[in-house]
């Protein structure tokens, strides 16, 4: 595996390797890998000639500062597991070759546009310009390629796939199923960061999404109902602070009153000091 750090020569070797034929998989990631990254990457290399894996904890898209020193970090391992899983090249840039010296209010940045400030961007905000701004980067030092996303950060996917399609970008966005602990939590650097207890509590966010999946598969076509059934159901947990719990059209991301077409159910919640989130796509009325 190429461990490469700077942007050039990314942009050489995905151009050389483009050059030859061969299709090229991106899978951009902030490292402290997990068996969701790990699965993300495995895709990658199955389906595309050459296979990259970004590790960057990207500062922007922190909007609490000790969130981004808390951020879990573990390079070496990180291009132990990518290098053991025949990644052909390992993008580890620093925060300077990804944000030039400059005045930071003065930087270029990507607009999420109004779905930006809602659900993650009302508890992060900025967040999502930084994420938009930080992939876009991504992928122009990359090229035309497949990017591979996990489903976990719904909201987050959305907003790539719209920024790719609305900008023109020479990427195809392949989203990929969410990875689940035995429990159904779904996998998460920040897991690492719980406490037992909180571990152990954490569990009510998956139980909050089936209870709203079986109240539908049952007949029931009002969001608001499944909406209280998620509060209730995070609420009995003494661990947990509910940050939000809604259901949107999985074709718009606007919340929907009625379920009358695909959507998909969205919970938040913290335990201590960590923040989770988790989704699931409601079943077809």
């Amino acid at each position: 595996m190429e461990v490469i750090r700077t942007v050039p020569g990314l942009r050489a070797a995905c151009d050389t390797a483009r050059a030859e034929g061969r299709t090229v998989g991106l899978v951009p990631t902030m490292g402290a890998f997990h068996d969701g990254h790990v699965s993300l990457m495995r895709r990658a290399r199955a389906e595309r000639d050459l296979t990259v894996v970004s590790i960057f904890v990207n500062p922007t898209q922190f909007d609490d500062p000790r969130d981004l020193v808390a951020y879990p970090r573990d390079e070496e391992r990180d291009l132990h597991t990518a290098d053991g899983l025949a990644i052909d090249v390992a993008f580890v840039p620093s925060a300077e070759e990804m944000y030039p010296p400059g005045v930071a209010e003065e930087r270029i940045t990507v607009d999420p546009g109004p779905l930006g400030d809602r659900f993650e961007g009302t508890s992060r905000p900025g967040h999502f310009r930084g994420v938009l701004t930080v992939v876009v980067k991504l992928f122009h030092a990359v090229g035309p390629c497949h990017a591979y996303f996990g489903e976990k950060d719904a909201q987050q996917l959305f907003l790539i796939r719209r920024m790719a399609r609305e900008l023109h970008l020479p990427v195809e966005v392949v989203p990929c199923p969410t990875v689940r602990e035995p429990d159904g939590l779904a996998m998460s650097s920040r897991n690492g960061r719980l406490t037992p207890e909180h571990r152990a509590a954490a569990g009510c966010l998956f139980l909050a999404l089936a209870e709203a999946a079986e109240l539908t598969r049952r007949g029931e076509r009002d969001a608001a109902r499944l909406v209280a059934a998620m509060a209730r159901e995070i609420g009995a947990t003494p661990e947990a602070r509910l940050d939000h719990a809604a259901v949107v059209d999985e074709e718009t991301f606007a919340e929907v009153r009625t379920i009358d077409r695909p959507a998909r159910a969205l919970v938040a919640a913290r335990f201590g000091d960590v923040r989770l989130i988790d989704n699931l796509l409601l079943p077809a009325p």
